[in-house]
C-alpha cells in the first residue's frame, strides 16, 4: 500500500489504522558494520571478521543498534511525515530476531496499529506503528513498535 499523499504533505489523518506500507532498500556494508561497532558496540562478532568466525554466529554480524539506525533511515525517508512529525515518546518491544550480515539488503514493512487524536491537544494525534525489518530473503530481522506524535491537517475536525 502507498500513502495517498506525499511525505512532504502527510498529516495525522493520512495514517490509517490497518494499512501496511512496505518500502526502501539499504545494503549493509562490511566496512560500515566494523566502523559502527568499533565506535559503539565493540564485540568481536561485530568488529573482527576472523574472530567472528569462531563465535556462535559463524561470521561478522551488524550490531542490533546499527540495524535500528538503518531502519530509522528508511522510516524517515519513506514513512514518517516531513511536515507534521512532532517527535516520539519512545518505542516498545524491540527485538533483534535474526543476525544481519554484510551484503544483506534490508527493507521495512510498517503496519499502522492505531491513530488516536489527542483530546487534550487537538492539533495532534498519536500513531502507533508495528515495524518489521526484512532481509533480501523476506526474513524478519528486527521488529518493534513505535509511537509518533503527528500534527493534524485540520485540528478542529474529528479524526
Amino acid at each position: 500500500m502507498t500513502f495517498a499523499s506525499p511525505i512532504t504533505d502527510r498529516w495525522f489523518e493520512d495514517y490509517v489504522p490497518g494499512a501496511v506500507h512496505e518500502f526502501g532498500s539499504i545494503t549493509v556494508e562490511e566496512d560500515e558494520v566494523i566502523a559502527f561497532a568499533k565506535r559503539y558496540d565493540p564485540q568481536d562478532f561485530h568488529t573482527d571478521p576472523a574472530a567472528a568466525k569462531e563465535t556462535i554466529f559463524g561470521g561478522l554480524i551488524a550490531s542490533g543498534w546499527q540495524t535500528c539506525g538503518l531502519m530509522m533511515r528508511l522510516y524517515a525517508d519513506h514513512y514518517l511525515t516531513k511536515c507534521a512529525s512532532l517527535a516520539s515518546p519512545g518505542v516498545d518491544e524491540l527485538r533483534w530476531i535474526r543476525p544481519v550480515r554484510p551484503g544483506d539488503t534490508l527493507s521495512v514493512r510498517v503496519t499502522i496499529e492505531t491513530a488516536v487524536a489527542s483530546k487534550s491537544k487537538p492539533d495532534r494525534g498519536v500513531v502507533t506503528s508495528f515495524i518489521e525489518v526484512l532481509n533480501q530473503n523476506s526474513e524478519i530481522v528486527l521488529s518493534m513498535r513505535a509511537v509518533n506524535m503527528i500534527a493534524r491537517r485540520n485540528p478542529g475536525r474529528a479524526a
